[in-house]
């Protein structure tokens, strides 16, 4: 399994990467996805980092990728901190479960900490991303936007890339705008792949 390479995506590599991330991601979470219309739109965004735009690759064939987005933490004494998110990231659907995720994970996290960023915010499942650093974002004392007092969120992680970056922080994380994207906006540029069957299954987060 490590006969692959990573590295920056390529225009030519878009409209691939884009199926890619809609083949992980179909009915995972909800019937259908909108993941791969959130790459589209995220490409354009400001807060895009172009150099942390990562795809993996075998044998010619894009198999992952992972994507990194500025963002910001209101912090309770009124101060703005600097932070990224993450994602989607995702490998091909024949290929999970046989560790290519973690090392694409660990090479771009790695690449962003070289790049000076000081901590990582996404929302994942602590039983993956654990054994790559990451821990439950409120440890940091970094609350979740729109959350109710009290809520769940032990699905909000956090990994800080400079050792201390988040000491004497306290506040709420913004979901960058980009990762909202219009419903009937998802249907349209679906349009453009071929066709998949919306299923409502056991385990998806949204209706």
């Amino acid at each position: 399994m490590d006969n692959f390479i990573i590295r920056l995506e390529t225009e030519n590599d878009r409209r691939e990467n884009e199926f890619l991330v809609r083949e992980a991601f179909w009915n995972v979470y909800k019937p259908g996805c909108s993941e791969h219309y959130v790459l589209h739109v995220l490409r354009d965004d400001p807060a895009f980092v172009k150099e942390l735009n990562f795809v993996m690759v075998q044998n010619g064939r894009l198999i992952g990728q992972n994507i990194f987005v500025r963002t910001v933490i209101n912090a309770d004494d009124g101060r703005v901190v600097d932070v990224l998110t993450m994602g989607p990231i995702c490998i091909t659907p024949d290929l999970q479960h046989t560790g290519l995720g973690r090392k694409l994970l660990d090479f771009t996290v790695e690449k962003a900490r070289s790049m000076g960023f000081g901590a990582v915010l996404f929302e994942g499942n602590i039983n993956f991303y654990g054994k790559s650093g990451f821990d439950y974002a409120e440890k940091f004392g970094i609350r979740y936007h729109d959350l109710p007092d009290g809520a769940d969120q032990s699905f909000f992680l956090c990994k800080e890339l400079k050792e201390g970056y988040l000491d004497g922080v306290t506040g709420v994380y913004q979901t960058p705008q980009g990762y909202y994207v219009p419903d009937d906006e998802v249907e349209e540029f679906d349009k453009i792949f071929p066709p998949k069957q919306k299923l409502k299954l056991a385990g998806q987060i949204f209706g």
